[in-house]
């Protein structure tokens, strides 16, 4: 199939129109742990502009699926194959530099501890600072420009440009990492529960602050986490894992609206019980 159909996503009314191939096509990805399978037989297709969510239960086999894609575990089986700038290469048999490149440039990671994702004894401008500077970036007063316009964009002061990090709320924190991650315009961004061990009100303001930001720049994601909520509002399609199997995928409303797994059911039914 060399075009997918577009479709219309219920939450953002926003079209993905045809395109000539994935951005990212995944194919039998099987991660295992001895006799423990951490993922298995995983396929499916990521569109320029899409974001997918990954839900399931702790030991469902999505933290372990991001992993493999992301490249900072090496699966099994399987390909991933993206489509670079050279044309679709499958990162699993890339080389370590070359994929510490495309983390450099194409990719991002958005962790769950913004602590994993930042440099705590490194101001906030030099956080996103440094990400500029791994993709050619020389010129200082630029650099900083683009580092102050950075935070103003995820709401994080100017004054607070040379702070470093740990001075920041955990919110602050993950908006910080945020910037540090996009600030280079990256085609694909991996987030692991993103909005995990915030305040309620901390993550309706990150979410807010992470749709705008999917919309403006286009961007593709894959966002693994266990809150339902969270997919809703910001994922166009779902996967739903259990025991390292993918046991129903399809648009995010459609899933969570009329769930045909049996195990779907019971964590749609978990939440609207909470």
């Amino acid at each position: 199939m060399n075009a997918r159909i577009f479709y219309e996503n219920s939450e953002t009314s926003q079209e993905f129109r045809c395109a000539e191939r994935p951005l990212l096509a995944v194919r039998g990805l099987t991660k295992r742990y001895g006799e423990r399978i951490g993922c298995a037989e995983v396929s499916f297709n990521l569109w320029p502009g899409e974001v997918l969510g990954i839900v399931g239960e702790s030991g469902s086999g999505k933290s372990t699926l991001l992993s493999c894609l992301a490249g900072h575990l090496a699966p099994d089986e399987g390909e991933v194959v993206f489509a670079t700038a050279e044309g679709p290469r499958d990162t699993v048999t890339m080389s370590e530099a070359e994929r510490r490149r495309l983390a450099r440039t194409d990719w991002a990671f958005v962790h769950q501890n913004p602590r994993d994702g930042l440099r705590m004894g490194v101001s906030a401008g030099g956080n996103v600072g440094e990400r500029l500077m791994a993709v050619g970036a020389r010129n200082y007063g630029a650099i900083r420009g683009r580092a102050l316009d950075w935070l103003e964009r995820v709401e994080i002061a100017a004054d607070r440009i040379d702070d470093r990090p740990r001075a920041f709320s955990g919110g602050m924190q993950q908006r910080l990492q945020i910037a540090r991650n996009l600030v280079t315009g990256p085609r694909l961004v991996f987030m692991d529960e993103p909005t995990g061990g915030l305040d309620v009100s901390v993550q309706a303001r990150l979410l807010d602050l992470l749709r705008g930001l999917v919309r403006e720049m286009g961007l593709s994601v894959i966002i693994v986490t266990h809150d339902l909520a969270v997919v809703r509002l910001l994922a166009d399609r779902l996967m739903v894992m259990k025991g390292g199997r993918v046991v129903e995928q399809g648009l995010t409303d459609q899933v969570l609206d009329d769930p045909r797994h049996a195990y779907t059911q019971l964590l749609v039914s978990s939440v609207l019980q909470v």
